[in-house]
């Protein structure tokens, strides 16, 4: 005779602690970015506003690892949730070594992005935007995988950059996938705005989880002991 199923345990309870763990995640994450991204939706869309673009965006490479954590540790039983406490907690145990990982991606993507608005001006030929244009995906790409992986582990940060750097070739489809969603960020971005995006974060944060997956195991089994 089997066990009767205790409440919180069935797969519409489990539906409902992911829903519910969303929507906490989203509002925490919408309150931690909301001075970035009121001062985004408000600057000009002007190349001299590039270095206040990235100190708006500061706040949310802390905030995107809070969410990942929490959403990566999420509680299952709707009688048990508190992602409230763990999105607060993970916040505050991360943030020094996320902005050690956050905070120079956004001066290298800020020096490139420079670069690329003033090529004419500066009188260099066209073609050094591909070179600039790639090496600017590098860093994004590099940098999304530094973010999960300071997240979920401790590592010292040049570890932590390392393995954002060796991942990207050891796990192909990792990086292909986040490819496609910062892509498809950037195209809500651009055919709607920041706002918009900042609704959707929760789920985006929840899709890159699933994408990092593989990279996430494989270290785990290879790099902890």
């Amino acid at each position: 005779m089997t066990g009767r199923r205790e409440f919180g345990d069935g797969p519409l309870s489990r539906a409902a602690a992911t829903v519910h763990t969303l929507l906490v995640v989203e509002l925490l994450l919408l309150l931690s970015v909301l001075p970035g991204l009121a001062a985004l939706v408000l600057l000009d869309r002007d190349s001299s506003n590039l270095p206040l673009v990235a100190v708006a965006l500061l706040p949310v490479g802390p905030a995107v690892s809070a969410a990942l954590h929490t959403l990566r540790h999420q509680r299952p039983d709707l009688t048990d949730l508190r992602p409230a406490a763990a999105f607060r907690r993970a916040y505050r145990a991360n943030l020094a070594d996320v902005l050690r990982v956050w905070a120079p991606t956004l001066l290298w993507l800020t020096v490139i992005a420079v670069n690329l608005a003033n090529l004419t001006a500066a009188g260099v030929p066209g073609w050094w935007a591909v070179p600039l244009v790639l090496v600017g995906a590098g860093v994004v790409l590099v940098g999304v995988n530094a973010l999960v992986i300071v997240s979920l582990f401790t590592f010292r940060t040049r570890d932590t950059l390392r393995l954002a750097v060796y991942f990207l070739v050891r796990k192909p489809g990792v990086t292909v996938g986040n490819a496609v969603l910062l892509a498809a960020a950037a195209g809500v971005t651009a055919v709607f705005s920041e706002a918009v995006l900042a609704l959707l974060a929760a789920l985006l944060v929840l899709a890159l989880l699933r994408i990092g997956d593989p990279m996430v195991d494989s270290i785990r089994t290879e790099f902890t002991t």
